[in-house]
């Protein structure tokens, strides 16, 4: 926003069974892994959509394996969230202004994936973002799901010759000025219906929603990234 590779690395899994009014699987829990986040947790530059500036390459989907759901998952569901995203954005890459650590967060999302068919368990890396494009990446049905709207269709909406409807994915792009590093947060969960019934410019928070009640198991893989040199986690 400025929201401001080594080999298929297992990243900081949370684990839990979701509480609703569905019978769980005993089993409620899944892996997941991204080959963009490194051994030490970190997002590699070419997967940000705003790298530094001696990196060329930028805003290429990673790839996102899990490990199969439940008998009964009809389908499945992916979000990737930062939850650090400083709730001031006349704050974000301000001249003279450092963002401090304790300052007010709130979450956004960079990648709203529905209806993911129950075959697939993988999405190899390109495939949701080959690279930036402004003005966005379509939305809607895709082979690997129905592909919502992410949170540049709001925060580039008056920057010329960027606006647009941001569908698919699009990376991490911290504030260069904020001490925290962002987490990204790649959540993936089995559910137990084939279809969310969403459409159009759905939102990762319009997702969650849907899902409620219908999760059978789902598992997480959260990688950090910061523009900010001497940022600590």
């Amino acid at each position: 926003m400025m929201l401001k590779r080594k080999p298929y690395a297992m990243c900081a899994l949370t684990l839990w069974a979701v509480s609703s009014g569905v019978t769980h699987a005993r089993d409620a829990s899944l892996s997941v892994k991204v080959d963009a986040i490194d051994d030490r947790g970190r997002f590699a530059d070419s997967a940000v959509f705003c790298p530094p500036s001696s990196s060329n390459a930028k805003d290429v989907s990673p790839g996102v394996a899990w490990s199969k759901g439940p008998p009964k998952t009809r389908s499945y569901a992916l979000l990737m969230m930062d939850p650090d995203v400083p709730a001031d954005l006349g704050l974000i890459n301000k001249p003279g202004t450092i963002i401090a650590r304790n300052a007010p967060r709130m979450r956004v999302f960079h990648w709203v994936l529905a209806d993911i068919p129950p075959a697939i368990t993988a999405i190899p890396a390109g495939v949701e973002s080959p690279g930036l494009v402004p003005g966005g990446k379509p939305i809607g049905t895709t082979p690997y799901g129905l592909r919502g709207t992410n949170v540049f269709t709001s925060f580039l909406a008056d920057v010329k010759g960027m606006a647009g409807t941001y569908g698919g994915y699009d990376g991490p792009c911290p504030p260069a000025n904020d001490v925290r590093p962002h987490r990204y947060i790649v959540r993936v969960m089995a559910l137990d219906i084939a279809t969310l019934g969403l459409s159009g410019s759905f939102t990762g928070a319009d997702l969650e929603r849907a899902s409620d009640g219908h999760v059978l198991a789902e598992g997480r893989a959260v990688g950090t990234y910061s523009l900010k040199p001497g940022a600590v986690k």
